[in-house]
């Protein structure tokens, strides 16, 4: 069985080989099915060649792998200015309701700083870099004695096992090199993808998980199916936002979407 979905810039050809593939009680709900399948993903095909036009060049990734991997990036590349907005939903998706709070990847603390905005009981942190901690969470610890503030140094992959549960958990962090971008970005529907399994365990029944993907104004159905794997709901929201000449790298287009999780 072969369907053929033709348009002036593509076609998609669907051959089935095996007839027990795909087989429900009449063929005609199999053609429906291949039909339906054929456009969705033709549709999926115009969309990305819209949304490709609003993607920004960021600065070049040129040169070897090796001296790539080698290369920190500074507070400033992992947390810009330009971003507030996504912290500022992303704070509020997960502290709006107080209780215990989880982040992920502290950066320069901003959102950090707006998740206490709200009443919560507890913020704790985990992240890797020692610059990082030395020149940010340490002067945000001090700023905020009276504050029920932890801070969990090292990889989350090596540390979230020791943790207990929270109400809220907000995934910030990046690539650390080029392995990690081929395992969890060039084959995921989105970077926290890896995480969502630990999110999950580490969430309180009814708490709430955010991330922001770069799917930029919806999520595909592998992402919907991926999410609800491990959790029993989740709200989207398109974030604009305004792109500086000097954008660091190139994940971004002048959109990005935020999700919220609960479990």
């Amino acid at each position: 069985m072969k369907k053929i979905k033709r348009s002036k810039e593509f076609e998609v050809v669907v051959s089935l080989h095996d007839d027990d593939f795909i087989r429900p009680p009449k063929d005609a709900q199999r053609n429906a099915v291949v039909n339906r399948a054929l456009k969705e993903f033709a549709g999926n095909l115009k969309i990305l060649d819209e949304q490709t036009k609003h993607f920004v060049p960021g600065v070049s990734a040129q040169g070897h792998s090796s001296d790539r991997q080698q290369k920190v990036m500074t507070p400033q590349e992992i947390m810009e200015d330009w971003q507030i907005p996504l912290m500022q939903e992303m704070a509020k998706a997960i502290a709006e309701n107080g209780g215990d709070i989880l982040e992920i990847g502290f950066g320069r603390g901003i959102s950090a700083e707006m998740i206490l905005e709200f009443q919560i009981d507890s913020y704790t942190a985990i992240e890797c870099n020692n610059d990082v901690i030395n020149t940010y969470f340490k002067a945000f610890e001090e700023k905020h004695t009276h504050k029920n503030i932890h801070l969990v140094p090292g990889l989350w992959q090596d540390t979230i096992d020791a943790l207990e549960v929270f109400d809220g958990i907000l995934f910030h962090t990046y690539p650390l090199n080029d392995d990690e971008y081929m395992q969890y970005v060039n084959g995921s529907v989105t970077f926290a993808e890896h995480f969502f399994s630990h999110a999950a365990k580490h969430l309180k029944p009814g708490g709430a998980f955010t991330y922001f993907s770069n799917e930029i104004d919806s999520l595909s159905r592998e992402h919907q199916q991926s999410l609800l794997k491990h959790f029993s709901a989740f709200i989207i929201k398109t974030i604009p936002l305004k792109m500086p000449k000097d954008v660091k790298d190139t994940w971004w287009a002048n959109s990005i979407v935020v999700i919220k999780a609960i479990k």
